[in-house]
């Protein structure tokens, strides 16, 4: 109660101070009105980003030279673990997996869509289907993967679609989530059915981009079919290819529901997201959960960098 009272307090505080700069912005006129309109309009968006991301930054950073409890320093001692534990080694891997295999098909299948689907006749229709999986959640998506990849005993009926699609073509299903390193596979294959469409859009604006006189010019020179795409389309797509890559990395990176809902990080499936939820919220050793963030902040923070630059690159040109 005491800490509701406080937090209360504290945004009445802050709007007051805000009212009371309206009130000075609206008396102050000539060159004191620019900043003082700029200190009105950036303030709150500069508090909020304060109290929503920078103070909880410094926080997790803190927490991970810290004990489970954060009450008291341990230096290193959680990355050591880190370094130590081959459970955590067996999850680098997986979420190397996930890093490498998820943008390339995510990106790469959009791509193929955008090209398939580019000047057909009635092409908004597949593309609304095939970007309809996007308005699922990935727990959503999980639970409808669930029952594809259902598995019954061999001598009941297979309700799972893959199994009855195994057994169709005469081979035996098996439990398809204790299977490794199938399973993770499997997993990757939710991810890339939700965000594919994604992927398909942002690159079909693209292509559409492309100045039609160089196409035609082109096709006048002789460049048809894999010509045309290798030497004309992609190029012009390339940036926007690499951002959409780069989307899917930072996603696969922090990829937790899909593999929270289908097996809990279990069957060799983990992956750093999901590990640094089990030690915070499962576990309660903020220290360990802590230092995992911080590993997932810097594996992100290139790849958004990189992709701040390419955009700003795409700007200028």
């Amino acid at each position: 109660m005491p800490k509701f009272a406080s937090a209360i307090t504290s945004i009445v505080v802050f709007f007051t101070f805000l009212g009371i700069l309206f009130a000075i912005a609206g008396r102050v006129n000539g060159k004191k009105s620019r900043p003082i309109a700029l200190a009105i309009f950036l303030l709150p968006a500069l508090v909020l980003i304060l109290a929503g991301l920078v103070i909880p930054a410094f926080r997790t950073i803190l927490f991970s030279f810290m004990n489970p409890d954060s009450n008291a320093w341990v230096g290193i001692a959680n990355y050591k673990w880190m370094v130590a534990d081959p459970n955590v080694k067996i999850i680098m891997i997986n979420t190397i997996l996930w890093i490498i295999v998820v943008p390339l098909f995510t990106a790469g299948l959009g791509l193929l869509l955008a090209i398939m689907l580019d000047r057909t006749k009635h092409e908004s229709i597949p593309k609304s289907l095939l970007f309809m999986p996007m308005a699922i959640s990935f727990v959503g998506a999980s639970i409808i993967f669930k029952f594809v990849y259902e598995y019954q005993e061999p001598d009941e009926v297979q309700i799972g679609l893959l199994s009855t699609i195994v057994k169709f073509f005469g081979a035996t299903p098996k439990d398809w989530m204790l299977s490794k390193p199938l399973n993770t596979f499997l997993l990757m294959i939710i991810y890339v059915w939700t965000q594919m469409g994604f992927g398909m859009v942002i690159l079909s604006a693209a292509i559409k981009a492309v100045p039609s006189e160089i196409v035609e010019a082109s096709a006048l020179d002789g460049a048809h079919g894999w010509r045309l795409f290798r030497n004309i389309t992609f190029p012009m797509v390339k940036g926007t290819f690499i951002v959409v890559l780069a989307t899917g990395v930072v996603g696969a990176l922090k990829v937790f529901d899909i593999v929270r809902t289908m097996t809990g990080g279990n069957f060799g499936t983990n992956v750093l997201a999901n590990e640094m939820y089990s030690q915070v919220f499962v576990q309660f050793d903020q220290g360990k959960g802590s230092a995992l963030a911080v590993i997932l902040f810097l594996l992100v923070t290139p790849i958004l960098i990189y992709n701040i630059r390419s955009l700003r690159r795409e700007r200028t040109h």
